[in-house]
């Protein structure tokens, strides 16, 4: 997606859903009847026009996809970045050591 304008990012909505919906399988009508978009605006929408956010919405969720639709805007508490400042740092630990084993012996002595 080179061209960033809004009617691209809608032509490639539109596509993604149209390409979706014949992979499902699921006709225009059902998919009208199933979500309650009119088949005209499901046409419009597949042919890279305009609709409204709501029945963007109810279409996605007809499609099994409606939990992906909170990806379009990412809940800020739950960036990477907001778990690493809560998380304690690790401290280096040294092993304990016996005070018997750091006097050293040569093999022959006891």
């Amino acid at each position: 997606m080179q061209d960033n304008s809004s009617k691209a990012m809608i032509r490639l909505l539109g596509e993604r859903v149209k390409t979706y919906r014949i992979d499902y399988p699921m006709t225009q009508k059902e998919l009208a009847d199933k979500s309650g978009v009119s088949v005209r605006s499901i046409q419009n929408f597949e042919h890279g026009e305009d609709i409204q956010l709501s029945n963007l919405i109810k279409i996605t969720k007809a499609l099994g996809l409606g939990d992906n639709i909170s990806m379009l805007v990412p809940d800020v508490s739950k960036k990477p970045s907001m778990y690493l400042e809560k998380t304690k740092k690790k401290v280096r630990v040294r092993k304990a050591v016996k005070t018997e084993e750091t006097i050293f012996k040569w093999g022959d002595e006891e």
